[in-house]
């Protein structure tokens, strides 16, 4: 069988494959979160919130309001350097990410069934 027929038969089936692929997948809330900048960030959005009295009274003072924090844990990124992710029972995150506020950098507390923001401030 020449080169060309077999090419053309792979691709074939891949295409196939494809089809059916999309077809089972389409309806269904699925993500691709690999990394781990974005499982962290998957897990803490999932997660129900929390605010600690620091936080609220930095986020009325800078005027920053929940769907800002929203869309950086949607985009944004963590500083695994600047995180504890040694504790056993709730890790500390450092989010930074830019919103409508400007960039803003976020430290979370990750427990079990909630992340708390502990500190919220802009760069």
């Amino acid at each position: 069988m020449k080169f060309i027929h077999r090419l053309g038969y792979y691709l074939g089936g891949f295409a196939i494959g494809l089809v059916i692929l999309a077809f089972f997948l389409s309806g269904k809330k699925t993500s691709c979160a690999y990394g781990p900048d974005a499982r962290v960030l998957k897990n803490i959005r999932l997660k129900e919130r929390a605010y600690s009295e620091e936080a609220k009274a930095e986020m009325e003072r800078l005027q920053i309001d929940t769907a800002s924090i929203t869309g950086v844990l949607k985009k944004g990124d963590i500083d695994f350097g600047r995180s504890n992710t040694d504790l056993d029972s709730c890790k500390t995150y450092m989010v930074t990410g830019n919103s409508v506020s400007g960039e803003l950098e976020m430290l979370f507390e990750n427990c079990d069934s909630t992340a708390t923001l502990q500190k919220i401030w802009k760069k």
